[in-house]
């Protein structure tokens, strides 16, 4: 109950002062590649509930239109001038903080894959379930610690150990350590697939 309360005061806090991050990206999106700005994706969460992500639109339109959902490559050419500098900092998850408004997501846990994803990881790795006894996160153990590609089996190692060692402190942690990569914009380098 007190991580869920500081979910909703922080994300608030952070949706009202990230205001004009929301009409900046906004305007350079619409004015690289038009509408529309934000981008939803089907997600997967806490005990396989289905929600709809939100993100600022990070690749050309349409991107999966013919391949149908595919993991992100590096240097992938779907992905726009603006979104490569957003994906840098993270920007483009920013309207993720509606999600922990709302209690689709907390600020640390696993990170929700898609449910194309999900279906072939459970069936690929022992114990991928697991990750969904908790709520999924904006960043966790995974994007920290790992790698921007880590592949699917390493990242569930991380995300055991924090199911394993949640706590509040760990969360603080893992919060604060986020911040700094947004601050040197090196979250290229980190461990989400997006």
């Amino acid at each position: 109950m007190l991580k869920r309360l500081l979910d909703i005061l922080v994300s608030g806090a952070a949706l009202i002062a990230s205001l004009p991050f929301w009409l900046a990206i906004s305007a350079a999106i619409l004015l690289e590649d038009g509408w529309p700005v934000l981008y939803l994706q089907t997600r997967v969460g806490r005990r396989g509930r289905i929600f709809r992500a939100y993100k600022f639109r990070s690749m050309i339109k349409d991107a999966e239109k013919v391949s149908g959902p595919v993991l992100a490559d590096q240097d992938d050419p779907r992905v726009t001038s603006v979104g490569r500098i957003l994906r840098k900092a993270a920007l483009d998850e920013i309207p993720q903080l509606l999600n922990i408004f709302r209690g689709d997501m907390s600020w640390v846990g696993p990170r929700p894959e898609r449910p194309e994803f999900v279906r072939r990881f459970l069936a690929e790795i022992p114990g991928y379930g697991r990750r969904h006894d908790i709520c999924p996160g904006l960043t966790g153990t995974a994007q920290v610690y790992g790698r921007y590609y880590t592949d699917a089996a390493d990242k569930l190692k991380y995300d055991l150990y924090y199911l394993g060692n949640r706590s509040l402190l760990l969360d603080f942690r893992l919060f604060v350590k986020s911040w700094l990569i947004t601050a040197k914009a090196r979250w290229d380098s980190a461990a989400e697939t997006r």
